[in-house]
């Protein structure tokens, strides 16, 4: 009979990130059956001790707490499908990447069949998994997260962040949001100084520092956004848009591509089109927030 915090666990889909997923949960003590549809890629794991099913119907049966990491939405839909009444009394923890729509539409789905329901987002690589690096975005009823919490925490970092099942899918949308407009700002910048002869490594420490100070300003600048208060503490609008300009025309003049540029000041020109030509730069916050321009 398994402890309080060594529960039989399933685990669904065997990819590089349900692997490591099988891996961590069996490091920390749980007994975990595995289901993939291409059989194989279990026998991995079956050497580190888990529990080979052959079909979902019996890896599904084999555990109380489900976790699933499969391709999409579809493909766990596919797989449910068929043994719904398996899914009564059971916690179904959903780590499949999606939209905050579908997470909603399988949360009341799954739900329908009896079972709770967690939407889940892995902000890790599958090497991490395990580790305190491996950060586990949670969403879903606050009574089942608090009750499997512990067993969860094998799997890295856990952070509930309310009971809307689409929390998790929005938060991770944000965060790679943040990370491509990261690394596209570099990308661009290497590819300007490159005209010059500068590496990407000897120009990376200056854009991390131009990084960590642009950090420093959300704080600020997410209360202007909160009170819808634009101020021009730095500088304007207008002065941003001419400093996007000469953006454009550099990189232009130097072969660089200044698609990323051009649509900072498409944006920026929007915004003051509509009144912000005085307000901070915050300001562009009310373009993100409708629907892309047609063209």
């Amino acid at each position: 009979m398994n402890s309080p915090t060594h529960t039989d666990i399933t685990v669904l889909g065997l990819g590089l990130m349900g692997s490591a997923l099988t891996r961590a949960l069996l490091t920390a003590g749980h007994r975990v059956t595995v289901w993939n549809r291409t059989a194989a890629k279990a026998d991995q794991l079956q050497a580190h001790g888990a529990l080979p099913a052959e079909s979902v119907n019996t890896a599904v049966d084999a555990s109380p707490v489900v976790i699933a990491c499969v391709t999409d939405y579809t493909a766990l839909r596919a797989a449910l499908d068929p043994i719904t009444g398996e899914l009564d009394g059971r916690i179904l923890v959903n780590l499949t990447s999606g939209d905050s729509t579908q997470a909603r539409d399988m949360a009341s789905w799954t739900e329908k069949h009896g079972a709770s329901y967690l939407d889940g987002a892995i902000m890790a690589v599958p090497p991490a998994i395990g580790t305190t690096d491996a950060i586990i975005l949670l969403s879903g009823p606050e009574t089942t997260f608090g009750d499997h919490r512990r067993t969860l925490e094998a799997l890295g970092t856990t952070t509930y962040l309310g009971a809307d099942h689409g929390l998790s899918a929005l938060y991770d949308a944000a965060g790679l949001s943040m990370m491509w407009g990261t690394l596209n700002a570099w990308l661009h910048g290497v590819a300007l100084l490159r005209t010059a002869g500068i590496d990407a490594a000897t120009y990376t420490p200056f854009a991390a520092h131009i990084a960590q100070e642009t950090v420093g300003w959300l704080t600020d600048y997410a209360d202007q956004i909160d009170n819808n208060t634009y101020p021009a503490d730095d500088a304007t609008l207008t002065t941003h848009a001419g400093s996007m300009a000469h953006l454009i025309e550099e990189s232009e003049r130097l072969g660089v591509n200044a698609e990323l540029p051009t649509l900072f000041k498409t944006l920026a020109d929007r915004a003051i089109a509509a009144g912000h030509a005085e307000s901070g730069y915050p300001a562009l916050i009310e373009q993100f927030s409708r629907a892309s321009a047609t063209r």
